[in-house]
């Protein structure tokens, strides 16, 4: 048997997961990567059998006491041979003593739960072209913005009530990058919402997706959409949002809009769910970050 190496991944690595997790299925961004690695540059592990890789993970680590881990992948040709149980406990060595969370797969959430994970929701992806709302918009007193023209530190404070730990570079990241639209809903000088939308094999995902209203959030995704390369002028073209079941308002939303369900995974965790804004979390940001 050809030895196995666990190692820190490469930015070529980096490239394969993205193609990995395309072949699953997971419609990965284009330059999600590019955000990734400034998270947690160590946070990413490549698995080589003589030399050639054929597993990946993520264990993230974010402040002080919470981890997220992702990108859990073994080639076709190498599963059932004990290399994702090496890379898996890898992970989670790194990742020791923290809170970890993680959005399981429908297949994998049994295997979740006997290393300690527990569901608390299930982010349920749903797709298609927003069809238009002709009244209401975002409402009385709200403005949607570009998100970039508003000091980075009112972004990060309004990101942390959606998410455990600061992520101060990731956000920047993940705003920042070319290709990308980020929006704010902001009144009286407040943000009420936050959107960003990147281009993908597929669908163009929104995600994070944070509202004080679904009125906000309908405003939010419908100026997202008609950001989609294609789209008809006036129009929106086809986007994805992964939707926390916990939040019926948002479930409603999206169902309103004409967008249908097409993929689930459950967002588990090693302890008790960290207290988050649940009421306000339209659209989760990353299924392999969090």
């Amino acid at each position: 048997m050809s030895a196995f190496e666990i190692a820190g991944a490469s930015a070529a690595d980096m490239e394969l997961f993205r193609a990995w997790s395309d072949d699953e299925g997971w419609n990965p961004g284009d330059t999600d990567r590019l955000a990734f690695a400034v998270a947690d540059p160590r946070g990413f592990l490549v698995g080589r059998r003589g030399g050639e890789p054929v597993a990946c993970v993520s264990a993230v680590r974010y402040g002080a006491g919470f981890g997220f881990v992702g990108f859990y992948i073994a080639r076709p040709e190498v599963r059932g041979q004990g290399y994702g149980i090496q890379l898996w406990n890898a992970a989670m060595a790194r990742l020791d003593g923290r809170l970890v969370g993680l959005d399981g797969v429908v297949a994998q959430q049994d295997n979740y739960r006997k290393s300690g994970f527990r569901s608390a929701w299930n982010n349920v992806r749903h797709e298609g072209v927003p069809v238009p709302r002709e009244v209401g918009g975002a409402g009385s007193g709200v403005e949607v913005i570009d998100a970039r023209s508003l000091p980075f530190a009112e972004l990060a404070a309004y990101d942390r009530r959606f998410f455990p730990e600061p992520r101060d570079s990731f956000l920047a990241a993940w705003t920042g990058l070319p290709g990308r639209t980020a929006l704010a809903a902001v009144r009286d000088g407040r943000v009420e919402g936050l959107g960003v939308i990147r281009p993908c094999s597929g669908a163009s995902r929104i995600g994070p997706l944070y509202a004080a209203t679904p009125a906000v959030a309908a405003a939010l995704i419908q100026r997202l959409a008609a950001t989609v390369p294609g789209a008809p002028d006036g129009g929106a073209g086809p986007v994805a949002v992964d939707v926390p079941d916990a939040n019926p308002a948002a479930l409603a939303l999206v169902s309103g809009l004409g967008l249908v369900p097409t993929f689930e995974a459950a967002r588990m965790y090693t302890g008790p769910a960290p207290e988050v804004d649940l009421p306000g979390l339209y659209g989760v940001t990353s299924l392999e970050l969090g």
